[in-house]
């Protein structure tokens, strides 16, 4: 019967229902009560301090796998007892190549299953033949070892490079039927750009390569790699003092030819290609020195599109080199 029903209707639980807010600053209380405060310039993600954070984070980060990766090596090199002061050679090409020419061997490091090649085959003939011990080395190791160059699955132990001098280079000059051609770097500091300079000495005849002891790049493992075995052909001379050196060459016989990009002659027309001379290349950034600029008997150019600022120093100097080869 209606109102006998014990069954009990609805009942609103107690906060289910937002109350009734009284005057018009309570409409806008939760708006006011804000955010907070305003994160750091570093902890937002946009903005140029959060950026730069991001950056030398990444640049930390690399650091620490590079200082790990250095202990590492050392902890292998300790393992397999190479020298501090030897050299790796890495790469089946340049490995044999720098065998071929006779480079002293103090050992071959090989990972598994690598000596079947026949490059490393004769490689491992030839340590064998002259005593050089053959260690086997993981895949792992030998990445530490090289700094995660590709090395191929093989790797030769050398001294340290033997350098020459400018009177080297003379006799070199001498013993050859042509006349003397020389490369001289004045401040070209990258060993990629070096190798590659050597390999293109190498394909064009050049006697030797010239460079200075100080803000220079030296022949090491990775400019060993870089020359395609170059290294082990073209003889390479250091100086303490450049522009002597040079000076030293034309009292020899030889001309100077600078290259720069604003040079009054082009090399197509250097009507020097044929005589004894000395083709100097500066570093991409500072051109030659001007010390050097100075001691030049001639400064040439190389005629490129207006689009281009400049040549990389070491494609300046291939194509330098080629059209004096093509001259003679």
């Amino acid at each position: 019967m209606a109102g006998n029903s014990r069954r009990r209707g609805s009942i609103r639980k107690p906060g289910s229902k937002k109350g009734q807010t009284v005057g018009s600053g309570g409409q806008g209380r939760k708006a006011l009560r804000g955010r907070g405060p305003t994160p750091k310039a570093e902890d937002r993600p946009y903005h140029p301090a959060a950026k730069r954070k991001a950056a030398a984070e990444r640049r930390e980060s690399r650091q620490r796998t590079e200082n790990a990766g250095a202990q590492r090596a050392g902890k292998v090199r300790a393992a397999v007892g190479i020298d501090a002061e030897s050299e790796l050679i890495a790469g089946r090409n340049p490995v044999t190549e720098a065998v071929r020419a006779g480079v002293p061997l103090r050992r071959v490091l090989l990972s598994a299953g690598k000596a079947t090649d026949e490059r490393v085959a004769e490689v491992v003939r030839t340590a064998t033949a002259l005593g050089a011990p053959l260690v086997e080395i993981s895949r792992t190791d030998l990445d530490h070892l090289t700094d995660g160059a590709v090395h191929q699955g093989v790797a030769i132990e050398v001294p340290p490079y033997e350098y020459r001098d400018v009177a080297d280079l003379l006799a070199a000059a001498d013993r050859s039927d042509r006349p003397a051609l020389v490369v001289a770097l004045d401040g070209v500091t990258d060993p990629h750009n070096l190798g590659a300079v050597l390999r293109s000495a190498g394909a064009f005849g050049a006697d030797g390569l010239l460079i200075p002891e100080r803000r220079s790049a030296a022949v090491t493992a990775t400019a060993w790699k870089v020359s395609a075995g170059a290294a082990a052909r073209v003889p390479v001379a250091r100086a303490t003092n450049l522009v002597r050196a040079l000076e030293q060459l034309k009292d020899a016989g030889c001309f100077v030819v600078g290259l720069d990009g604003e040079g009054p002659v082009g090399v197509g027309e250097l009507e020097l290609a044929t005589e004894p001379l000395v083709l100097v290349t500066g570093s991409e950034g500072k051109g030659l020195s001007r010390l050097v600029r100075q001691t030049c008997d001639v400064v040439a150019s190389i005629p490129i599109a207006q689009a281009v600022e400049s040549l990389n120093a070491a494609v300046a100097t291939g194509i330098a080199l080629y059209e004096i080869a093509r001259r003679r």
